[in-house]
């Protein structure tokens, strides 16, 4: 299950990816219903990652830092949540054995959570910014 914080950045992103000027943080608070505090926290690491760059002053705001088309919502979501594995056994970004593992190579409960983790992957990994921009607009 992915936090309230991821959910809520994807929110922040998608708000911010079809936009040409930046963006205020209180304009995306109100739009999308997030607490104003707990979104700057979010932009503050989204902005880290570098999906997004802001701007101080009367036009500033924050502002997508590379093309929709090249953020996932997989970026994202590693970025707020960590991986995307289930377990640390599954993951492909921050593999650690688990503990009680008698035979890594045999589990069959990582077996299963791999397939999960890839099946969850292949859709994240292609689900791009701009596709979700494009499907709004009906294109």
């Amino acid at each position: 299950m992915i936090s309230q914080r991821a959910r809520y950045a994807i929110r922040a992103m998608f708000n911010i990816a079809p936009r040409t000027i930046p963006v205020s943080s209180s304009v995306i608070s109100d739009e999308e219903a997030i607490p104003k505090k707990f979104l700057e926290a979010i932009l503050v690491e989204l902005k880290r990652a570098g999906f997004v760059s802001s701007s101080r002053g009367k036009n500033g705001g924050y502002i997508l830092a590379q093309p929709a088309s090249e953020i996932s919502f997989a970026d994202v979501l590693r970025v707020v949540d960590g991986p995307l594995a289930l377990a640390p056994c599954a993951s492909r970004t921050a593999y650690r054995r688990c503990e009680d593992c008698k035979d890594v190579e045999t589990c069959e409960t990582r077996k299963a959570l791999l397939r999960v983790r890839d099946a969850t992957a292949e859709i994240l990994e292609n689900r791009r910014f701009d596709q979700m921009r494009d499907e709004e607009d009906g294109t």
